[in-house]
Parts: C-alpha cells; sequence; structure tokens
C-alpha cells in the first residue's frame, strides 16, 4: 500500500488548469522528485500535499488517511523552502529547537533531539552562532535539521539548492541524500534540475502542462523515455522526426520520431557498411568542453546531431571535417 496518494487531483486558479487529473502514489522510505520545467505545477502539488493550497477536486492520502481538508499543522508534514526562513535573531541551536519548543516537548527531550540532529547534519561547531554568521550551505543545513527535528510523517523540499553555488549544491544534494536514507525519511523533492534529479532520485515523477508525464527510476526515464517531451528533457537526445531522417539518411522508420543519445553514435571518416545501424554523413559545425566530453555538433543536411566522445580516446575532429555518423537501430527509441 501506498504512503502517499493523490487520486484524481485538479487545481485551478480562476478559469486555469494547473493539476490536471494527478494520479500519484509513493512509497515509505523514499526519497521522491518532482522534476519538468517551470509553471508545470511540481510546486503546486508540493503545496497541495502540505495543505498550503486547496485543491479543486480529488483526494490527498497519507499513511492510508485521508488528509484533503486537514489543517497544514495536524498533516505531519515538514517543509523546507529555497529560503531558507531562519530566524535571524536565533542562534542555529534555537532555530532547530523552535518546532519542538512549540510542541510543548520536554526541556530535556529536546536538548536531546537537538544535538543528535546538529550532529547528523554536522553544525556542531556553528550551533551557538547566528543565521549572518552561517554559509547558505550551513544555512541549509540548519533548515533542513529545523525541518526533520520534530519527525515528520513526510519531508518536502521545494527547490531547496537553486540558490546555491555549483560546487557546494553538488556537495549538498549528497549530504541531502545520506541524511534522508540514514533517517529513513519519505522525502518529496521538487527541481527543474535533471541532474540533480538523477543524483537524489529512488523515484522521478515528471511533470509536464500540469499532469504526469513519466514515472519511474532515473535509469528508466533516462534510457526508456516514454514521450517526445521526456526525451527531450531527460538526458540529451538527439531528436528526429520521421521526414528527416528519411532526409538524411534515406532511412523509413514507423514511428513518428526517433531519439538516440549523442554518446552511442560512432563517428567514423569513411562510411561503415553496416544494416544494423543508421548511417548519417555530416559535416563538424563546431565542438563544446562538457566536463571529460568533448560534444560536437555535427550538421546533416539542415539538420543538427550532437555527438559527445571522450577526452584523449582519438584526435578531436576539427570545423567542416566530413565524417559519418553511425547509429545502431537497436540503441535508438522509436516514439
Amino acid at each position: 500500500m501506498s504512503y502517499i496518494r493523490f487520486e484524481n487531483l485538479c487545481k485551478n486558479y480562476d478559469q486555469k488548469a494547473v493539476l490536471k487529473d494527478i494520479n500519484l502514489e509513493i512509497e515509505k522510505g523514499t526519497l521522491a522528485t518532482l522534476l519538468g520545467p517551470s509553471g508545470c505545477g511540481k510546486s503546486t502539488l508540493l503545496r497541495c500535499l502540505a495543505g498550503l493550497e486547496t485543491v479543486t477536486s480529488g483526494k490527498v492520502f497519507l499513511d492510508g488517511k485521508d488528509i484533503t481538508d486537514v489543517n497544514p499543522k495536524d498533516r505531519g508534514i515538514g517543509m523546507v523552502f529555497q529560503q531558507y526562513s531562519l530566524f535571524p535573531n536565533m542562534t542555529v541551536e534555537q532555530n532547530i529547537a523552535f518546532g519542538l519548543k512549540i510542541k510543548k516537548t520536554d526541556k530535556k527531550v529536546i536538548q536531546e533531539k537537538v544535538n543528535d540532529i546538529i550532529g547528523i547534519v554536522g553544525l556542531k561547531e556553528q550551533a551557538r552562532q547566528y543565521p549572518s554568521q552561517l554559509s547558505g550551505g550551513q544555512q541549509q543545513r540548519a533548515a533542513l535539521a529545523r525541518a526533520i527535528v520534530t519527525e515528520p510523517k513526510v519531508l518536502l523540499l521545494d527547490e531547496p539548492l537553486s540558490a546555491i553555488a555549483a560546487l557546494l549544491r553538488h556537495s549538498l544534494q549528497i549530504e541531502i541524500r545520506r541524511i534522508q536514507q540514514e533517517l529513513g525519511i519519505t522525502a518529496i523533492f521538487v527541481t527543474h534540475d535533471q541532474d540533480e534529479a538523477m543524483v537524489m532520485s529512488d523515484v522521478i515523477h515528471l511533470m509536464y502542462q500540469g499532469h504526469m508525464e513519466q514515472s519511474g527510476r532515473p535509469i528508466e526515464l533516462y534510457t526508456k523515455p516514454a514521450t517526445k517531451f521526456v526525451a527531450s528533457f531527460i538526458g540529451h537526445y538527439n531528436l528526429l522526426d520521421a521526414p528527416v531522417m528519411k532526409k538524411i539518411c534515406g532511412a523509413d522508420i514507423s514511428s513518428e520520431s526517433i531519439a538516440f543519445r549523442p554518446e552511442l553514435i560512432h563517428v567514423s571518416t569513411e562510411p561503415v557498411e553496416d544494416p544494423d545501424s543508421y548511417m548519417i554523413p555530416g559535416e563538424i559545425a563546431f565542438s563544446l568542453p562538457h566536463g571529460n566530453i568533448l560534444r560536437y555538433a555535427v550538421l546533416c543536411g539542415d539538420t543538427q546531431i550532437d555527438v559527445d566522445a571522450l577526452f584523449g580516446t582519438e584526435a578531436p575532429y576539427c570545423r567542416s571535417d566530413r565524417i559519418f555518423l553511425s547509429i545502431r537501430k537497436d540503441d535508438c527509441i522509436y516514439l
């Protein structure tokens, strides 16, 4: 039985439908990510679960109970926002203890819980410092500690790392994932960053224009996109319509379009005869480094195809070099 369930959930603002008949289940102890472009409805869905937005129709269930109309404070849900919202006049310890004090928890229990969680998030040395004395990453960890010290049934994280610099953001992704797994928390993470979703998630729910486009483990969405939108949003697929494939290499495909990943393309200076592959002639337009990858933009007629190669595997091709691309048919996805 699912731990969190959205049943036929709809949310309208005036006459605009923001969430359209959402049916979604999330298992206990997992980190599920709501992924999608800005305006797709992912934060609205999170707020409906938290009770910060009323639903237009449908139901929200948590641990087998209908919480659709339950007061937000009675749902047992912790939330971390993009803005950390730490109290500036309180130390880290005091910020973390705040929720427990509101619940009138025994002072000794509060101190024990605060000490434990400060250790888990690695803020022992900053326990008596104020938010203004903390780095952005430390503030984020303090906000996370404050949300989980009350032992919520569900932890919601609404793009909590979007304002963090890239290097620190990566380390915080790992830290949040470690803490979630260590404590066995059921968490829902909202992001528009597909790389972040791939790193952190047990399951990704990809949203588009107010509905669920595809759900699955990160590797499933990456290797088996179900629609053209998923292929264009997850990973970096080359996505070509059937008439384009016919034009650039003479191939007739039975599907509407075809998708293939840049790293699966073989490049050669001479055509390779292989009935199990598509052979496409092209010309190097330019190349750009992406970490340890060199990405070539190859013009095949009027169509650009991206090709990824590892640095150092072979001499790089130069602008205007005539080449041949070979893509195995089994490596293609037909949409």
